[in-house]
């Protein structure tokens, strides 16, 4: 099995503002490993949140090369406790996983789902993300678009602001990126008409949830409180949803496992993304008939996307039925 990786940069078709910053660019790693005649894909992105470093990631990449190269084709969750031996962070893993899951599938003849025998009858339609901005802007995009779900970023509790967004009567979920305050969280889950978001996603820093109550008018949905499996259990009394992100888990192998415990716990489930490319995304929407809720638009942000495969369209999640992941690049 041979290994090759380069770096890439994501051009956003506007400027992307969430509490954390304002983005006209991702730096991206696109992984290809390969076998006899077939090409597997995953992605890694420069997320400034994670400390991201993709340079690291090469070395690491280079470090490693011979060891893959040695590795005999098995079934990828034997490839992921190969991985997990190396001492790799999770994004890392995840752009190898989600590489091999394409590359095996490839080889088999058969499309991820196949593989795991999800059921695909039903998927979970995508949300789009409105960046922050004035109100009456943020109005103005849910509007004019042809998506049905949207993510509304925004940087503290505006009260005047949730007003309106409820009155506009759509499916809208709301987005702090971590910016709320105690008393914040205090007012939004003893709202009653707060329980018309459909969900309210990471609303305090990381660790600092315990304010949250799972009972009460607001869904709370955990996105960087959620790393991991280990992460599920302790989150239960006070998030009703989880946001599970392939890079932030380690792939698709990992995001099984989520999703399997998640549901037994009873959590409500997002398969979510960051700014990615086709390559990413594909991925992800393989996933989309195992969630309540999906948040795949990161293909549709960027303006020179540089690979083919599954997609999504006005949120509707359309899956090729190729082998693997079905990435092929352009």
């Amino acid at each position: 099995m041979e290994l090759h990786f380069e770096l890439k940069t994501l051009q956003l078709k506007e400027t992307f503002s969430i509490a954390y910053g304002n983005y006209d660019r991702r730096e991206a790693m696109l992984i290809e490993l390969s076998y006899l005649n077939c090409k597997g894909f995953g992605e890694c992105v420069a997320i400034d949140y994670y400390q991201i470093d993709l340079q690291r990631f090469m070395i690491k990449l280079k470090q490693i090369r011979p060891l893959l190269q040695k590795q005999k084709i098995t079934h990828p969750t034997e490839f992921f406790r190969f991985l997990s031996d190396l001492d790799l962070h999770p994004f890392l893993i995840s752009a190898l996983d989600c590489a091999y899951w394409d590359l095996f599938g490839k080889l088999e003849n058969k499309s991820f789902i196949e593989l795991n025998d999800i059921h695909s009858e039903y998927l979970a339609e995508s949300s789009i993300t409105i960046s922050i901005g004035s109100i009456d802007e943020q109005i103005r995009k849910i509007e004019k678009s042809g998506w049905n779900r949207f993510k509304v970023k925004c940087k503290g509790l505006h009260k005047d602001s949730i007003e309106k967004l409820l009155h506009l009567k759509r499916n809208i979920a709301l987005d702090s990126n971590a910016s709320f305050t105690d008393n914040d969280c205090l007012w939004l889950q003893e709202n009653k008409d707060i329980h018309y978001f459909s969900y309210l996603e990471q609303p305090r820093p990381a660790g600092d949830y315990k304010i949250l109550r799972k009972e009460s008018f607001a869904n709370w949905m955990a996105d960087e409180d959620c790393q991991n499996l280990e992460s599920l259990e302790k989150l239960l009394p006070y998030y009703k949803s989880v946001n599970i992100k392939l890079m932030k888990c380690g792939g698709l192998t990992p995001a099984l496992e989520m999703i399997r415990k998640a549901k037994i716990l009873g959590y409500k489930i997002m398969i979510g993304c960051m700014t990615e490319s086709t390559v990413g995304i594909s991925a992800a929407c393989e996933l989309a008939g195992l969630v309540d809720f999906a948040d795949l638009d990161g293909a549709n942000l960027i303006s020179n996307d540089y690979a083919t495969g599954n997609f999504v369209e006005n949120g509707k999640v359309i899956l090729s039925g190729n082998p693997g992941l079905g990435i092929n690049l352009k």
